[in-house]
């Protein structure tokens, strides 16, 4: 006689989920009960009104049930021990309040709540992430951290905070999940999974997201480097070049020299991009209004920075909305 199933997942999809977060999410579990012989892993797949869903790399993707179906499962033979919510891009208008409603249900019965790349904007709205860790793409970290203030997130591949699973998407899915085989296994079974997808290892929760400053940028002085993670750790109130130097013991002349040849600008010009660069990714990725994302970015005056902003990327602050709005609804 088979032992029963060890977990039994909804995998529930919302427009424009993350391909890649959801297939190495849902792929070891196919790989565990292939080695184990038995279905120690169940799922389905489920969208809102139980119709096809669109991953954002235009594939549709055939579900089993609607939310209506999973609201009467929650009490039969058929209740799963986890949902684990996909999403991607866009996610941060979300607001079906039914998902939110039955996410807490949920929740409250005892199930175990996941979300993959973006999703922990769904979970927080939900309520499910106060005072919790959760982690998030680093892309969408800006955005979130002003959205949701009480949550403490992280640019980590992976956090399980109670019964709470978060991932970073892309494959930090295939980490989460072989985290959770090996919690409900041995380590044994998920060294021979990884064997089978050709990684070597699990990395750890707090492995960086991005790329380390020396390999993303191909900068090699270590001044250099220590100066950008300064400037970088320092963008609400941005550092004056005096204060930079007496950091990093040089004279402002030997920072300009430097930065002139590791990154073919001033440090002041380059501090300035990367001010921007997060307050494109805050206008993109929250409601915030201008002005607040004026000052988050360390700008003393709205004016100013539309005319930075301007200049950078060619469009104001309020035509990047706009224009992400009519992608967006188109």
């Amino acid at each position: 006689m088979m032992p029963p199933p060890k977990r039994s997942i909804v995998f529930f999809l919302i427009e424009d989920f993350t391909m890649m977060a959801f297939a190495t999410a849902l792929e070891p579990l196919r790989a565990a009960n292939r080695m184990l012989g038995y279905e120690a892993y169940r799922w389905r797949l489920s969208s809102a009104q139980g119709k096809p869903v669109h991953a954002s790399n235009g594939v549709e993707c055939a579900v089993n049930t609607s939310l209506d179906q999973e609201r009467r499962m929650m009490t039969g033979p058929d209740r799963p021990t986890m949902v684990v919510v996909c999403s991607g891009v866009g996610i941060e208008s979300f607001d079906n309040r039914t998902v939110l409603a039955w996410l807490r249900e949920e929740f409250n019965r005892g199930v175990a709540i996941g979300g993959l790349c973006t999703a922990a904007h769904v979970l927080a709205r939900a309520g499910l992430l106060a005072n919790r860790r959760c982690a998030i793409h680093w892309e969408n970290l800006p955005g979130f951290q002003e959205a949701f203030p009480k949550v403490n997130v992280f640019a980590d591949l992976f956090e399980v905070d109670s019964n709470i699973y978060t991932c970073a998407g892309g494959t930090a899915s295939l980490d989460m999940m072989l985290k959770l085989i090996g919690d409900d296994f041995d380590d044994s079974l998920v060294n021979r999974i990884c064997e089978q997808f050709l990684t070597d290892r699990v990395r750890n929760p707090t492995d960086r997201q991005r790329l380390p400053l020396r390999a993303r940028l191909g900068v090699q002085n270590s001044k250099v480097l220590t100066i950008i993670e300064l400037m970088e750790a320092n963008l609400t109130e941005p550092l004056s070049l005096v204060e930079i130097a007496d950091h990093v013991g040089l004279s402002r002349r030997q920072i300009e020299r430097l930065f002139r040849q590791e990154m073919g600008r001033s440090p002041a010009r380059y501090y300035l991009e990367i001010r921007l660069d997060r307050a494109r990714h805050l206008l993109l990725q929250s409601s915030l209004p201008v002005v607040e994302v004026a000052v988050a970015c360390g700008f003393v005056s709205a004016s100013h920075f539309s005319k930075c902003y301007r200049e950078l990327y060619a469009r104001s602050p309020q035509q990047e909305r706009a224009e992400r709005k009519q992608l967006n609804a188109a």
